[in-house]
């Protein structure tokens, strides 16, 4: 039997124990299960914000949500999913998980006063592998026969399986959420294979509960695909329109007679540089599927960014079209657009409320912009939304008991998201709660005046890095060589990319000490025991450049943040990464700045232990900004400038320290690209000065690594260099080597480049043949200009990285000619040895060799 599953109860969910069903491969993941008796009324009590009057008088106000978060306030789903995927729980448990979750949040919702309520935003993985599966676009090395798509199929695309990989992962435009990217190409077999959307909407309206179901629209879907491996790689995806607008009118047609009075067509890549073709195409969907639409109201979604003017006129002018969502927070020049003129037969959807950050609304400022709306459009065609889906924010302040008080008055979160939603929606009514705008008007003038918010001197210290570029002193090719002469490393020096297992003993140590139920003493004691053995295997695996393994943190950027000042923390404000991954952004709300040494100790410690070099290990200011949720009161390059002089106070102490290498990771660099191409010049300009000025005081000895993952670099590539860091590594390992084409074009890049060949992400261990037919294409691409050929330059880095997943130790040495491979397991067991000898590289069992030119060398690391 399995645990009761009880959403918002005061009681942890217990993990799903049932064996696994004999049923499970079959399974469909649209399945529902047998309908059950309704649970009680849910109760929701909000600290700070409370329901307004949820009489059908104030359910009938015109609101809405573009979306909600899945996972639950406690990760409810992620457990689920996890226990499933474990074989500890069966198909039915994980659909009973989410069958509860849906209904909480559809019933919340309702009660919170909400008119137009979302349904199919639930997933299991991503919308947008809904939307593969929806259409039948299964890539043919899943082996999918046809018919309703399973739970094997559906998570083998989204997580591969220990025969094939998962299909590519990016981000979702410019957030920290991920999608899977469709793989298309003319010969894609369409077919109507998972009824999700309908069936979830069936499933709300047997509770009651009337929901707008939401569909990734089909222009959106085609530009976010790629062609599928063997396609010509300038396909036209948007032909495949033909294709799969049969589908979309099959699931109109069963929605409709399902009774749903509205449809939601989520279009968000209109606010990014379409042309004329591209534009041209959202007329010619929505022409086809008009009469299938007919008799139903059609809401077309934008969010991230405002609609730039051509593309808002053909949105405007759409056949069929009852409604359009507008994000009024990151697309603050839609204002304009609307009064420069708006359909007088179309609702506006104005998004007012942040969907992706945590700041209580500023009730006054959203409704003088709403009234000002409610002039063009008129009362009767004006809804109050979220600027996107509340997917990207945490779900339920409630659960912050732990949260400073005053800080705590300062935010929302998506549950108190679809209060101000309600809120304002019945002050346009005439109905406005003045108790809850005074005290929403009183949070907003506390946070303006608080003390802690403001630093002076720290707002003088960034004031001062205006007129430099802080790059260093000589360029990168005289550094390389004065870091030769102090590190004396061998002709391809090794290192790891970082952090190695974070294992249940280590997580019990840091869970106990911070509960203080083990004193500081026994709590160092163990860190210092962990980073000998770390040490000591490295030393024996011969590696060059050592790393302490970051025992000691939980996560990246969480550990810097609770050591810098400026930064908040909460307990459960956990948000989707993707799957069942979630990250918990720290919180940004005031003047950044380091009082302490944040990782000197561990790093000199480290030190002590080898005569080798130890490398410190950093989180780089635009990393921390990217993955935070940022204060809104003032512009985000500010706050990335006060956290690079944090973390250069850093690198100078860790310097004076004696370390002599030092990483600086920028893994979301290129995340915090706007979506246009006029605004990318700004935005790379003060990132990658604030990573210059982390390290812009060091001595030519001291070597600088960053390091950079998910990221197609290909257009940034010249900012990259621009960063001017010693070495530098990226991920790679799901895009094979269409990351590095950039280097075909005649790309110089004088320091270390290593691209990633084994996707720690993935449960699939890889074989050896793969990694080297991976290794192989980049010797293609990179033969030219990575392969150095300077017997001086000798800054190779890399690799191999620990995970839960597996290891794998490359390095390929120059002197003598011979390459060695280790793979295993965890526990460094079943060691497959490859050699390189006699100018070829011999992989295991392979019966092929890559050739490597004499005098060359190339840098490869588990991404």
């Amino acid at each position: 039997m399995s645990t009761s599953y009880r959403l918002f109860s005061s009681q942890p969910i217990n993990t799903l124990r049932s064996p696994p069903s004999s049923s499970r491969s079959p399974t469909p993941f649209s399945l529902r299960p047998p309908r059950r008796r309704s649970p009680k009324p849910v109760s929701l009590i909000f600290s700070l914000l409370h329901f307004a009057d949820s009489s059908s008088a104030s359910r009938t106000m015109a609101s809405h949500v573009v979306g909600y978060p899945r996972m639950g306030p406690k990760r409810e789903l992620k457990f689920a999913l996890e226990s499933f995927w474990d074989g500890k729980s069966s198909a039915e448990d994980l659909q009973k998980v989410a069958s509860d979750l849906r209904s909480s949040i559809w019933k919340q919702m309702q009660a919170a006063g909400i008119k137009f309520i979302p349904s199919n935003t639930f997933s299991f993985y991503d919308q947008v592998l809904d939307t593969t599966a929806m259409l039948g676009a299964v890539p043919a090395r899943y082996n999918w026969n046809g018919g309703e798509i399973g739970f094997d199929t559906f998570f083998s695309m989204a997580r591969g399986n220990a025969s094939v990989p998962a299909m590519e992962m990016t981000k979702w435009f410019d957030t920290n959420y991920h999608f899977i990217v469709p793989e298309l190409g003319p010969d894609v077999k369409f077919s109507y294979a998972s009824h999700k959307a309908v069936n979830e909407y069936k499933e709300a309206k047997e509770l009651g509960i009337d929901t707008v179901p939401v569909l990734v629209g089909p222009v959106s879907y085609l530009l976010l695909s790629k062609p599928a491996k063997g396609v010509e790689k300038n396909f036209p995806l948007l032909t495949l329109l033909a294709k799969i607008l049969p589908i979309y009118k099959e699931v109109i047609g069963e929605l409709k007679a399902a009774g749903a009075s509205w449809i939601q067509f989520d279009e968000p890549t209109l606010v990014k540089d379409l042309d004329a073709h591209q534009l041209a195409a959202f007329s010619e969907a929505y022409g086809e599927l008009e009469s299938s639409l007919s008799g139903s109201n059609v809401l077309i979604e934008t969010y991230f960014a405002d609609v730039p003017a051509e593309a808002y006129k053909t949105l405007t002018s759409l056949k069929g079209v009852t409604a359009i969502g507008f994000d009024l927070i990151r697309g603050a020049k839609n204002l304009d657009s609307i009064k420069g003129g708006f359909p007088s037969d179309k609702y506006l959807f104005a998004g007012v409320i942040d969907g992706r950050n945590i700041w209580a609304n500023d009730l006054a400022a959203s409704l003088a912009t709403l009234q000002a709306l409610e002039e063009i459009v008129g009362k009767d065609k004006l809804v109050v939304s979220t600027s996107c889906s509340l997917l990207h924010t945490a779900v339920d302040l409630v659960n912050e008991t732990k949260l400073d008080s005053e800080i705590k008055s300062w935010l929302a979160f998506a549950a108190q998201k679809i209060v101000e939603v309600n809120a304002l929606a019945k002050a346009l009514a005439g109905k406005k709660d003045e108790e809850f705008f005074s005290a929403n008007a009183a949070a907003q003038a506390s946070r303006k005046s608080s003390p802690r918010v403001t630093n002076e001197a720290v707002q003088k210290a960034a004031a001062a890095l205006k007129g430099s570029d802080h790059r260093r002193a000589t360029n990168v090719s005289s550094r390389l060589d004065s870091q030769q002469k102090k590190l004396n490393l061998p002709l391809l020096p090794t290192t790891t990319i970082g952090s190695f297992p974070q294992t249940i003993e280590l997580r019990r140590v840091r869970r106990e000490y911070k509960a203080k139920k083990i004193s500081e003493d026994e709590y160092v004691s163990a860190i210092k025991e962990e980073i000998n053995k770390v040490v000591k295997l490295q030393e024996e695996l011969d590696i060059d450049v050592l790393v302490h393994g970051e025992p000691e943190r939980n996560d990246m950027v969480e550990y810097f943040g609770e050591q810098l000042s400026g930064f908040a923390f909460t307990v459960n404000g956990w948000v989707q990464s993707y799957g069942s991954r979630c990250v918990k952004p720290p919180i940004i709300y005031g003047d950044v700045s380091r009082p302490r040494p944040m990782t000197v100790f561990w790093s000199s410690f480290a030190q002590s232990l080898t005569s080798r070099p130890m490398k410190g290990m950093l989180t780089g200011p635009v990393t921390i900004l990217n993955w935070s949720f940022v204060r809104n009161d003032q512009p985000r390059f500010e706050t990335c400038y006060q956290i690079a002089l944090a973390i250069k106070d850093e690198v100078e102490d860790l310097e004076k320290a004696g370390v002599t290498v030092i990483q600086i990771d920028e893994a979301a660099l290129r995340e915090g690209l706007p979506l246009r191409k006029s605004e990318e010049a700004f935005y790379l300009d003060w990132a990658v000065h604030s990573f210059r000025i982390t390290n812009c005081g060091v001595q030519d000895t001291t070597q600088i690594h960053t390091h950079m993952c998910y990221s197609n670099f290909n257009d940034i590539i010249h900012s990259i260099i621009d960063m001017d860091a010693d070495v530098i590594t990226i991920e790679n390992s799901r895009s094979d080597e269409k990351l590095l084409s950039v280097f075909r074009e005649g790309v110089k890049y004088g320091a270390g480049i290593g691209p990633g060949v084994y996707d720690i992400h993935s449960p699939r261990i890889p074989s050896t043949e793969e990694i080297a037919d991976r290794i192989n294409k980049m010797l293609a691409v990179l033969e030219t200009n990575i392969l150095w050929t300077s017997q001086k330059r000798s800054q190779g880095v890399q690799c191999w990285k620990m995970g839960n997943d597996g290891v794998l130790l490359a390095s390929i040495t120059k002197l003598g000619l011979k390459a060695k491979i280790f793979m295993s397991l965890t526990n460094l067991m079943d060691v497959i040895l490859v050699k390189f000898a006699s100018k070829k590289w011999y992989a295991c069992g392979l019966g092929r060799t890559v050739k490597l030119a004499a005098g060359s060398f190339i840098l490869f690391f588990i991404s």
